[in-house]
C-alpha cells in the first residue's frame, strides 16, 4: 500500500507519547513532514531536550530539530489534537511494562478531549510478564474507548538507524484500513518504508518471541560457537515463533515478513541489539544475574517466563525460549544448554 507522500507537510498532527530511543526516532520520523509533539512525564529530561535540542540518554549525538515540539504536558498536547482541523495520529512508544498506565490516562483524556475518532498505534514489543497478555490484549482490557481505532507498528528496526534515516522498513497491522493508511502517510518517506496488515497478532508475536531467540544466539556468540550455530537457532527459533503464533491464531505468512524475520535476523546478528548483547555477556561468563539487572532494557529477558508459561497452557513445546528461560532463570549452565539442546531426539523438519 503505497501514499504518495509530496506536500504533506503539516498536513497531519502528531503525538508521540514515549520519549525514549524509539519515540523520538518516531517524532523525528513524522515531524519530517507534519507537526509533531514529542511527550515526556520527564519534565527534566523535556528541559535537556529542548535545551539542547539532543536526547542525550537514548539518542546522543542526533540533533532534534526547533520546529519538533518536546513536553512534559499531556493535557495541552492532546488539546491541540482536538482543536486542529487536521487529522491526528497518536503513536503510543512505551516499554509494554508501561502499558497499563498509559491505557489509564488515556482512557480519561480521550473522552475529555473528545478525541473518540482519533487512531492510536502502539510499537511496544512484548508479553506483559504477571498476566502473560499480549499487547492488544492489555488494551483491549485497559483502554475504555468503544470501536477503537488502532494499530501496531513493528518490524526490523535499531533506533539510532531510524534517526539517521537509514533504509529501514516497518510494519503497521490493523483491521481498519484508514488507520494503516493513516500510519504511512505519517511515516512513509525516502528512507522509511512501510508496509500494512491485519494479521495484529502474528505482528504482536514476531515481535516479542525474536527478543528471546536473539539472547539465544547471543549466548551462542558468546560462547564462540560459530556462525553455522547462530544460523541453526534464528531457523528453528523461526519455527518456534511460527507455531506459537499460529496456536494464537495468527496467520502463517505473517512469520515470513518483516515483524517476524526480518526483525528477527535483524536483533540476532546485529550489534546495536541489546537482546544478542545480553546474551554474549552471558555466553562469556559474566554471571546471569549482575547482566540481567544491569540499566539495560531487554525485552527478552522480560518476557521470557511468560512467553513460557502461555506456550505450557496452549501445550506448544519451544525447546530454544525454553532453554534460555533455565538459563537466566534456574542457573542453567549456558554450555550444559548446549549440550541439552544438541541431544534432542532429531526430528522431521517440517517448517
Amino acid at each position: 500500500m503505497d501514499v504518495d507522500i509530496k506536500n504533506k507537510r503539516k498536513s497531519l498532527n502528531i503525538l508521540v507519547l514515549g520519549s525514549g530511543s524509539w519515540g523520538t526516532s518516531l517524532a523525528l520520523a513524522a515531524n519530517k513532514n507534519h507537526d509533531t509533539c514529542l511527550w515526556s512525564r520527564n519534565s527534566k529530561q523535556v528541559q535537556n531536550m529542548n535545551q539542547y535540542k539532543e536526547n542525550s540518554k537514548y539518542l546522543p549525538g542526533i540533533n532534534l530539530p526547533h520546529n519538533l515540539k518536546i513536553t512534559d504536558n499531556i493535557d495541552n498536547s492532546l488539546l491541540a489534537l482536538s482543536t486542529t482541523e487536521n487529522k491526528s495520529l497518536i503513536i503510543v512508544s512505551v516499554p509494554i511494562s508501561g502499558i497499563r498506565n498509559i491505557c489509564s490516562i488515556l482512557s480519561e483524556k480521550i473522552n475529555k478531549f473528545d478525541l473518540i475518532e482519533t487512531p492510536i498505534i502502539w510499537t511496544s514489543k512484548g508479553f506483559e510478564n504477571n498476566s502473560g497478555n499480549l499487547l492488544h490484549e492489555i488494551i483491549q482490557q485497559n483502554l475504555h474507548i468503544t470501536n477503537l481505532k488502532y494499530g501496531i507498528l513493528s518490524g526490523p528496526s535499531f533506533a539510532k538507524e531510524v534517526a539517521l534515516e537509514l533504509p529501514t522498513a516497518l510494519t503497521i497491522a490493523s483491521k481498519n484500513t484508514e488507520v494503516c493508511e493513516l500510519v504511512i502517510q505519517t511515516l512513509h518517506s525516502k528512507s522509511l518504508r512501510v508496509y500494512s496488515s491485519q494479521d495484529i497478532i502474528g505482528v504482536e508475536v514476531g515481535g516479542a518471541l525474536k527478543n528471546v531467540i536473539a539472547i539465544a544466539c547471543g549466548i551462542s556468540d558468546g560462547l564462540q560457537l560459530g556462525s553455522n550455530a547462530r544460523a541453526a537457532l534464528i531457523t528453528r527459533g523461526l519455527h518456534e515463533i511460527k507455531r506459537f503464533g499460529i496456536a494464537l491464531g495468527a496467520q502463517e505468512s505473517t512469520f515470513l515478513g518483516l515483524s517476524c524475520l526480518g526483525d528477527l535476523v535483524l536483533t540476532s546478528t546485529g550489534d546495536l541489539s541489546r537482546n544478542r548483547n545480553i546474551g554474549i555477556q552471558i555466553g562469556q561468563g559474566f554471571p546471569v544475574n549482575n547482566v540481567i539487572n544491569s540499566n539495560i532494557t531487554t525485552e527478552g529477558v522480560r518476557c521470557a517466563l511468560a512467553i513460557k508459561n502461555r506456550a505450557k497452557k496452549l501445550n506448544i513445546e519451544l525447546p530454544i525460549i525454553e532453554t534460555v528461560c533455565s538459563i537466566l532463570f534456574d542457573k542453567l549452565d549456558p554450555k550444559q544448554a548446549v549440550s541439552i539442546l544438541l541431544q534432542r531426539e532429531s526430528k522431521y523438519e517440517n517448517l
